[in-house]
């Protein structure tokens, strides 16, 4: 066989490898809403993460952009309506952007910066059968933050964008499970 045949042949057998797993390497789960996560994650004994983010500013994030500031700032930029410019849409809802099968009837774009906008996709991970074991959750799609994931938004892209201190900002959020920081 010609060395050229042979690179076609891989190079084919690559791309068609590379297309089949595609799903799985792009993280195919759907996206449940972070009502799912509240009925584990919402108890003060458990650190009240729900309540903790429903009372921050990820929560009010899709409602941010109906603001006169956010009209402003979006009028700038040519943008009519920031609740429905995908420029805006990114950031400000979890899940923006992703096929309509990845959103199950409990999705809500409302929800703004919803748990999975940080943790991923929950829907391989949401139940308690697979969250008892961390390795399990990651492996079905839970997203343990780092610094990038909050810079892919807190980024100078973002025009209203005042400087991020990771730091600063992951303590103004946190949002701890007391029982496994022990």
């Amino acid at each position: 066989m010609s060395r050229t045949r042979v690179s076609v042949t891989f190079l084919f057998c690559l791309l068609a490898t590379v297309v089949l797993l595609s799903p799985v390497l792009a993280g195919d789960h759907a996206f449940v809403g972070s009502g799912k996560c509240k009925m584990c994650h919402n108890s003060e004994a458990k650190g009240a993460q729900f309540k903790k983010w429903s009372e921050g500013p990820h929560a009010n994030a899709f409602a941010t952009l109906g603001s006169d500031k956010a009209k402003e700032v979006a009028a700038a930029k040519g943008i009519d309506d920031p609740q429905k410019a995908p420029e805006c849409l990114k950031c400000h809802v979890t899940g923006h952007g992703m096929a309509a099968d990845k959103l199950t009837d409990k999705y809500n774009a409302e929800e703004g910066v919803g748990c999975e906008s940080c943790h991923g996709a929950g829907g391989d991970y949401w139940k308690m059968s697979v969250m008892k074991d961390q390795a399990q959750s990651v492996a079905a799609g839970l997203v343990i933050p780092t610094e990038e994931t909050c810079t892919g938004c807190h980024n100078p892209e973002n025009p209203t964008h005042p400087g991020f201190n990771y730091e600063e900002y992951l303590a103004k959020i946190a949002h701890p499970n007391p029982k496994k920081a022990k």
